[in-house]
């Protein structure tokens, strides 16, 4: 193997973990996020049929 190969490789690597953790811990971030945002947004729909029907009555 090259020399320089080499290093870069054993610069790499043992920072492999920590990159691999750092992209999980995004996604998992991610995904909770998306999956608060359509549970407000559930929350909301339910709300705004609540108020629709209530205006529907006054009307």
């Amino acid at each position: 193997m090259n020399a320089v190969l080499a290093e870069i490789y054993s610069t790499i690597i043992p920072s492999a973990p920590y990159i691999i953790a750092a992209y999980a811990a995004i996604w998992v971030i991610l995904l909770v996020w998306l999956f608060l945002q359509f549970r407000k947004q559930n929350k909301l729909a339910a709300q705004l049929d609540v108020l629709e029907e209530a205006l529907a009555e006054k009307d």
